[in-house]
């Protein structure tokens, strides 16, 4: 009979985590690293009961779980194995907002059923940040994280081995030869922007909308400035929420979904007309913005590429150093 293979629950156990949990953790970890190949026996029950002093519930509850995921299968009469190359992968977001659901339905819709996507919100917060990544270290074969600028972050994603890290939607922390998916947050932005020229030389100004509590990267507000110079248009960059008030013949673009809300209420409320006497282009398509009104101009990345790359790099263990591509979607608002 071939002989078991030892579990190291030391690489999960955790004070706040059930002991059930670190025996799946450790199992489903181990397989995704390749120390578990499939057809390897698992220790027995007993095995694991004496060795670390757990309970037969306890163990049973572990593996009825690993055996209800397609990990592992019992054998009568001779014991637990491997059934399937289980990778365990830890994602990272900023927050769950409607285009980030898009990436990662994307995400997880592309992957094989083998994979488990751990899905878990930093809220550009650099402590949990940090203690989510130290936590997860040792427990998951691939990283894909959405970091933001902070020493702390830096540190945080040095600890990750490179060739198991992947950053996606900004360019930070990584070295030349890096894994990441990003979006160009700069020249991208002037050279949409001049396909609407047109469109916005309707308007006595454009102003940009960068509220107070935004963490979207000032590039694409420089850039937005270096446009409107270089085509003699008036502008402004209006960084209050709060002082934000809708006029006639002014083009907003914004990077907030909050404003786009009120901007959509004060238009009703003055009776002006989007498209027509105001215009407003939104950053970041969601699924509803084609809806919203008549249609709302959107200048966005392509999520759903986003996440099908990001799962490519998961399934196939190859580099992955890729920009996706952002464009004007025209619509009636504008």
């Amino acid at each position: 009979m071939t002989n078991a293979k030892s579990l190291k629950l030391n690489k999960v156990t955790s004070a706040n985590m059930p002991k059930f949990r670190c025996i799946v953790d450790a199992v489903n970890y181990a397989v995704s690293v390749g120390e578990l190949k499939v057809g390897d026996m698992l220790p027995s029950v007993n095995q694991i009961c004496s060795e670390y002093q757990l309970s037969r519930d306890t163990v049973f509850k572990a593996y009825t779980l690993l055996k209800e995921q397609g990990t592992i299968e019992s054998v009568p009469a001779k014991g637990y194995f491997v059934a399937d190359q289980i990778k365990k992968v830890f994602v990272f977001l900023d927050t769950f907002k409607a285009y980030k659901e898009v990436l990662y339905d994307t995400f997880v819709k592309t992957l094989p059923k083998n994979v488990i996507a751990d899905v878990n919100f930093h809220h550009y917060n650099a402590r949990i940040f940090k203690k989510l990544i130290d936590d997860s270290i040792g427990k998951y074969s691939k990283y894909v994280v959405m970091p933001f600028r902070d020493d702390a972050v830096r540190e945080a994603l040095s600890h990750i081995p490179a060739e198991r890290l992947l950053t996606i939607d900004w360019n930070l922390y990584t070295s030349a030869t890096g894994n990441v998916l990003y979006q160009d947050f700069g020249e991208a932005v002037r050279r949409e922007m001049a396909d609407v020229l047109h469109l916005l030389k309707k308007y006595n100004e454009i102003h940009f909308l960068y509220p107070e509590y935004t963490n979207h990267p000032h590039e694409s507000v420089d850039n937005f400035k270096l446009f409107c110079k270089q085509n003699n248009l008036k502008y402004a960059v209006e960084e209050s929420s709060e002082k934000f008030d809708v006029k006639a013949g002014i083009a907003y673009f914004s990077v907030s979904d909050r404003l786009l809300g009120r901007f959509l209420e004060q238009c009703k409320a003055k009776k002006l007309e989007p498209g027509r006497d105001v215009g407003f282009i939104s950053y970041n398509e969601t699924p509803m913005k084609k809806f919203i009104y008549k249609g709302i101009t959107v200048f966005s990345t392509d999520f759903e590429q986003m996440g099908r790359k990001a799962a490519e790099f998961v399934i196939n263990d190859k580099p992955m150093r890729q920009c996706i591509p952002s464009k004007m979607i025209i619509r009636e608002s504008l």
